[in-house]
């Protein structure tokens, strides 16, 4: 069995500052990590690996510092890295990452492909499924577990508001898991020795069967104009009244506001 796992370099958003001018992220000097749902993914995929010899390649799509959230994914147990970076991919919103993906994966041998439920810096939720579309694969979202049949087939858990779907799924598909749902194991230290002598693979964008027009900020009908945090609220009112007087207060204050 052949996996694919979709992984994303993010900034550490416990660290994320905004220019308060520009609008835009201040990446300079902010550590970055394996998007936590992927890193579920990729749990998931490694968990089929040691039950049944799966290989297991990883694909990301960005800039060549993401090397080391690749070599990460070496020293987790993953057998190929695979980096999409070129300047055409520049700008990309996630229409435009997921038709580049989908051109990454057709020249690649797969049997399932695993990607996040979505990313912390954009919490879109929208690549995996859009990825799907692409390549024409049913998908199931939210997953919270998946285990290989005699069969052959899959049997998935997906959580949803306030039940779990078990669904099995026969022939290729694409699952976007939860975070929740997998605890990562740790890189080894073997791992992590091994992981800088393997090759993560650079490919740009003449290396995939795509159209240029689709690809990057040409390709991306999604526009984000300005990012900025979200505003502190103003101190509230303390008023020490009776009951009476505190329901008239409410009423009042509801009235000033057109609610009721």
């Amino acid at each position: 069995m052949n996996i694919i796992v979709c992984l994303k370099q993010v900034p550490d958003t416990t660290e994320i500052k905004i220019d308060p001018v520009k609008g835009t992220l201040i990446r300079e000097g902010v550590p970055s990590i394996m998007n936590p749902d992927d890193k579920g993914g990729l749990e998931l995929a490694l968990r089929m690996k040691d039950e049944f010899g799966a290989h297991v390649t990883v694909i990301s799509m960005g800039p060549p510092q993401a090397d080391v959230m690749l070599r990460e994914a070496y020293a987790m147990g993953a057998d190929r890295a695979i980096l999409l970076s070129d300047r055409k991919f520049a700008g990309a919103d996630t229409l435009a990452t997921s038709y580049a993906l989908s051109g990454l994966c057709r020249t690649l041998d797969y049997d399932l492909i695993i990607a996040g439920r979505q990313a912390i810096d954009g919490d879109t939720a929208q690549v995996g499924p859009e990825l799907a579309e692409h390549l024409g694969l049913p998908q199931i979202t939210y997953v919270a577990d998946a285990k290989r049949l005699e069969n052959g087939n899959l049997l998935v858990h997906k959580e949803n508001e306030d039940s779990t779907q078990v669904l099995e799924v026969e022939g290729k598909c694409l699952l976007t898991v939860l975070a929740s749902a997998f605890e990562p194991r740790y890189m080894s230290v073997a791992g992590i020795m091994e992981a800088y002598d393997k090759e993560v693979e650079v490919w740009s964008a003449d290396k995939i069967d795509v159209e240029e027009t689709k690809l990057g900020l040409a390709g991306s009908p999604t526009k984000v104009f300005q990012s900025f945090p979200k505003a502190m609220k103003a101190p509230g009112e303390l008023h020490e009244v009776s009951e009476e007087e505190a329901v008239e207060l409410i009423i009042n204050k509801l009235k000033e506001k057109h609610i009721i």
